[in-house]
This record gives structure tokens, sequence and C-alpha cells, in this order.
């Protein structure tokens, strides 16, 4: 929304004042109501959030009639205030696509996946370089965009640079959280060679709320993984890892079971199972902190001798809402614990 807004403005604030910012932040945040769409299970919600609705091409064919409609919407809600030209269809339509595309855009630097070509390439892209929910990307945007607006009641002809330079300080933070990443994962690969961890795939995602302290995850050989912190400013080069169990074997049976399958390809091979009772649980490992998840999904139910296929259902995940000053604390020492409590 805040992006949405800002671009808006920076495209017609100058000719329809803050109804731009408006319209921006309606278009920022409509990809994501393909979250209202019913899917057939659990696992089908989980996968096809981000798809088509956040496709480039998909949103590049429906700019113009959103576009359309828009100035048409615009023209008759002033048509009595209005004051010079309004703004021609190109201007209409460089706020729309502008709005529309920086959501996927941005959404790709997050780990969940965002399938920016939908259906050509539906494979779910995320650099994973910035957490969900980053205020050091979301304040100067939101400052810049509300400074401009008041400077812009005061007839301020400079109004428009505070909203600006939000704009490029928030793409800058992207940028350096691109760079931040590379080197944590550059520093875990060798810390790991060092331990003698063989590792089949590596990725550092930012802690929430941050891009100081990173969570190193490493998928074994042997399917198990590894879990580990490392920050940028704790004054410290090692790192310590713990290894949790993942029993891959328990999805014989159902390798071909289409939910199980959509899920190995969705995490990209990030992804632990256990067992649980009877049931065989999928874990997306690249959101959460050990041993919680955001996404956990039973996939099959244990049978003789291998399993078989089961209707999806999501595990609720209890979080430690404690654990979020033990990571705050592990910014700055390296000897913080941050372990299960």
């Amino acid at each position: 929304m805040a992006l949405g807004a800002a671009v808006g403005h920076a495209v017609l604030g100058r000719r329809i004042g803050a109804s731009a910012a408006l319209y921006g932040a309606v278009l920022g945040t409509l990809p994501d109501l393909d979250v209202l769409v019913p899917h057939a299970d659990p696992v089908s919600t989980f996968t096809w959030h981000r798809s088509w609705s956040h496709s480039l091409l998909v949103l590049t064919l429906v700019a113009p009639a959103l576009a359309v409609g828009l100035q048409r919407l615009h023209g008759r809600w002033t048509a009595r205030a209005a004051s010079g030209p309004p703004p021609r269809f190109g201007a209409w339509w460089a706020l729309v696509f502008g709005a529309l595309v920086t959501h996927p855009l941005l959404d790709a630097f997050t780990i969940y996946g965002t399938q920016l070509l939908w259906p050509l390439d539906p494979w779910p892209f995320g650099l994973g370089s910035i957490f969900i929910i980053d205020p050091i990307y979301t304040l100067p945007l939101a400052g810049g965009l509300v400074a401009t607006l008041v400077l812009a009641r005061c007839s301020i002809r400079w109004a428009a640079l505070p909203n600006a330079l939000g704009l490029v300080l928030s793409t800058v933070y992207l940028g350096w959280s691109v760079l931040a990443q590379g080197w944590m994962e550059a520093h875990a690969r060798h810390a790991l060679q060092e331990k003698d961890i063989a590792v089949d795939q590596l990725l550092a995602t930012p802690a929430p709320f941050n891009t100081l302290l990173w969570r190193v995850l490493a998928i074994q050989p042997d399917g198990s993984y590894v879990e580990g912190f490392d920050s940028l400013v704790d004054g410290s080069d090692r790192l310590t890892v713990t290894r949790f169990p993942s029993d891959r074997s328990l999805l014989e049976g159902i390798r071909d079971h289409g939910p199980m399958r959509r899920l190995a390809w969705f995490t990209k091979g990030y992804y632990a199972v256990r067992r649980e009772g009877d049931d065989v649980v999928m874990t997306d490992l690249r959101m959460g902190v050990e041993p919680s998840y955001v996404f956990s999904f039973r996939v099959g139910t244990v049978a003789n001798p291998h399993a078989r296929p089961a209707p999806t259902r999501q595990l609720r995940t209890e979080f430690d809402l404690g654990r979020l000053g033990d990571l705050w604390d592990r910014i700055w020492d390296a000897d913080a614990d941050v372990s299960r409590r």
C-alpha cells in the first residue's frame, strides 16, 4: 500500500493531488486479493497465492482496462471542481501500471515466492533478501508521502521532493539487502565447509524486521537440515548451527501425490518431513524459526509398508513472541541464546 501510494503520487500527484496516492494505494494492494479466491485444498491455497494475480504478463494486460475505468471514475468525481485539462490516458496508464507491477516486484524480494511470468514460467521466484515486514523499507515511503501531501497543501513548489526521496531510499535499501544476503550466504557456506558440514542447498534470510541478523538454513544430503544465525554487527566471524532431523523416507508411497509434489516444488527443496501420530507432515522451512514455522501440512498417513495419500490439512503453529527479544539481542551479541526454550 505504501509503495503503491508513493508511486501513484509520483506519477500524477501534481495533476490530481492526493487522489493519486489514494488510487495508487488501492491498486498496490489489488494483487493480494487473490487470497479471496477459494481453492480445493490448503496446499493449493498456499501455492497459488502470488501466481496469476502477481504475473507481470497478466498485470500488463489488465492495466489498460483499469486505466480507462479509473480515468472515467475520476472524471465523474471531479467534473465540477476540475481546473485545467484532465490527464490524458497515458498518464492514467502509467499510474495503474506502476502501482500494479511494483507490488509483485517488491514481493519477489521476499522468500514466499512470486510467479512473475505466470503462465509461461510459473516458477515461484523469491529472493528472500527482505523480511515480509520491514519498517526500514516502509517508513521512508510513508514518511516521504506524508511530507509531500502536507507540503502540497501549503503550495510549496518542491513538495514532490520528499516522496521522490522516499522512493529512492526504499529502493536503495532493497539493493543493500541483496548485497547483505550475498555476503551472508558466502560467509555461511565457507563456515560450514570449515566445520565439514556437507550441504546440498543453502539459504540466508533476514530475521524479522531487519537486515542485520540473518537466519542460515542449509539442507544436507540426507534431507536433514541445519539452522544458525549470523549478524553483520556482532563483531564475530563464527557461525554456530544446530542440526535437525527430517525423514524424507516417509514420503515413499506418496511421491506422486499432487499436494506433496506441489509443496516440494514450491519450497524449492527447503522442506522437512516428520511424523505426527499417524500423519506425514511437510513443513516449509523458509518461513519461521525452529521449531515454529508458518506453513506445515499433512500430506499423508502412515501405512504398511509405505504412507498413503490423505486429504491435506494445514497445521496450526504456536509462536513464542518472546523470542523476538532474543533475536534482537542476537543482533548485537554473538553469545545470545536464540535456541528453542
